[in-house]
């Protein structure tokens, strides 16, 4: 027995370092999986890092040539404006000069109207010419200033809209690129389920197959100790028979000779009885006759002592085979009890195996249906949170920050347009019109 506790013991610290060495091996391979994962983080957010920066400096250029361009573009108009003032003055001048020369002759035509009259006159047609001359640059530098004002924002929401293109390019390009890098994770980390899953699944096998090979070793070395029981029990009953066996002859000699001393006494004191018999007889009967009494008496004695050692060898016999029997019997009977006892130790030790290799089985299908249940809740998990970042990934395509301030800036030229004259506001919204706008088509109708 004390061989068994040890192999039971052996067989404990066996399954117990099995465990420890496979949770080891559990716990080096999550920590391969996640510095790989951590590897690839890392490089991806470099690359992003470099992305935003390339994208940064492309954008800051554009922004510098934006302005360098918007710039040329109001001087241009400027020195145009400027042209045209300068041929408004000049023409104002000629006109000025003749209409001067006219009111001259007209007045040295008319001699009847006195100087003085003719010099108010003068000056007051002068000064009516001076004012619709003031009117008139005036006008045109009024309509030179909407012209530039209309001309700048319009010029301005086409470099805006331009650099809202350029910034939608470069988003998309950094949001493809945040794409494949999550595609590149997410198939990562479906790969590293796939790899832990085939881990588990491989050292729950092993697991059970140690179990169940040391449940095996256990059971055959149950069944040899018990058989070796059983055989140790039969021989030692065997022996315990042969030594009955033996010690029998003692048995029914020293019985036959008690029957024997039996018989001995019986005889004596018969031959007692019939020495005081004869003596008797011989008192008794005539002495002619003591010869055929004495032959009579002798021979009833020999018949009687005859019989009497019938009834001794009968009586030895029937000890003898009575014994006998009764051993044999008694010996059947604890041959038959002892092998009912063994049977039903045999049939118990068998029950109580099948009943801890039911049980054996029994957890190992319920080890098998909870790790397949962990596995499908691990791999439940992973792919809605894969699912909540890929939505995630796609509203931040949301590009429409930009758009907005398209709508704004439209409002603001029409409500601009408003203070002008009709014929700018028209030709306001026809120039909007001509440009593209990246909001929808309900966002336009809304800013126009």
């Amino acid at each position: 027995m004390s061989g068994y506790k040890r192999m039971r013991q052996l067989h404990q610290k066996q399954l117990l370092g099995l465990e420890n060495k496979l949770k080891a091996e559990m716990d080096e391979h999550q920590l391969k999986l996640d510095k790989e994962l951590d590897a690839q983080r890392t490089g991806f957010s470099a690359e992003l890092d470099k992305l935003a920066r390339k994208n940064q400096a492309v954008l800051e250029k554009e922004v510098k040539a934006a302005l360098a361009e918007e710039k040329k573009f109001q001087q241009q108009i400027l020195g145009q404006q400027k042209k045209e003032l300068n041929c408004l003055l000049d023409s104002q001048k000629r006109q000025y000069r003749h209409r001067k020369e006219l009111l001259k002759e007209e007045l040295s035509e008319n001699q009847s109207t006195p100087k003085r009259e003719k010099q108010e006159w003068l000056i007051q047609q002068k000064e009516v010419m001076q004012q619709l001359m003031a009117e008139e640059e005036a006008g045109l530098l009024r309509r030179q200033r909407q012209y530039y004002d209309l001309q700048g924002r319009q010029y301005k929401r086409k470099m805006l809209l331009a650099r809202h293109n350029l910034e939608q390019d470069l988003l998309r390009e950094e949001l493809n690129k945040k794409q494949i890098q999550k595609d590149l994770e997410c198939a990562m980390l479906l790969r590293h389920h796939e790899s832990t899953q085939e881990l588990e699944f491989r050292q729950l096998g092993s697991v059970q197959r140690t179990r169940a090979e040391l449940i095996r070793t256990q059971h055959q070395t149950e069944l040899t100790n018990q058989m070796e029981y059983n055989k140790r029990r039969e021989d030692e009953l065997r022996q315990k028979h042969a030594v009955e066996v033996r010690q029998q002859p003692k048995s029914l000699k020293s019985k036959e000779v008690q029957i024997k001393r039996q018989f001995q006494e019986t005889c004596k004191i018969q031959t007692r009885q019939y020495k005081a018999l004869r003596n008797h007889l011989l008192e008794t009967t005539p002495r002619s006759e003591h010869k055929l009494v004495l032959k009579r008496l002798k021979d009833e004695q020999t018949r009687k002592l005859a019989i009497l050692a019938e009834q001794y060898d009968h009586s030895v016999n029937d000890m003898l085979s009575t014994q006998a029997l009764r051993l044999d019997e008694t010996q059947e009977a604890e041959q038959q009890a002892l092998r009912l006892l063994l049977q039903q130790e045999l049939e118990l030790l068998n029950a109580y195996q099948s009943k801890i290799k039911i049980h054996t089985d029994g957890t190992h299908d319920r080890e098998a249906q909870e790790l397949e249940a962990r596995v499908a809740l691990r791999r439940a998990l992973l792919e809605q949170r894969i699912e909540e970042e890929m939505v995630a990934l796609q509203l931040i395509l949301e590009i429409q920050g930009q758009s907005h301030i398209l709508k704004l800036f439209n409002v603001e030229s029409l409500l601009l347009t408003l203070c002008l004259n009709p014929c700018f506001a028209v030709q306001l919204r026809e120039n909007l019109s001509t440009v593209p706008c990246c909001c929808d088509d309900g966002d336009q109708q809304e800013a126009l």
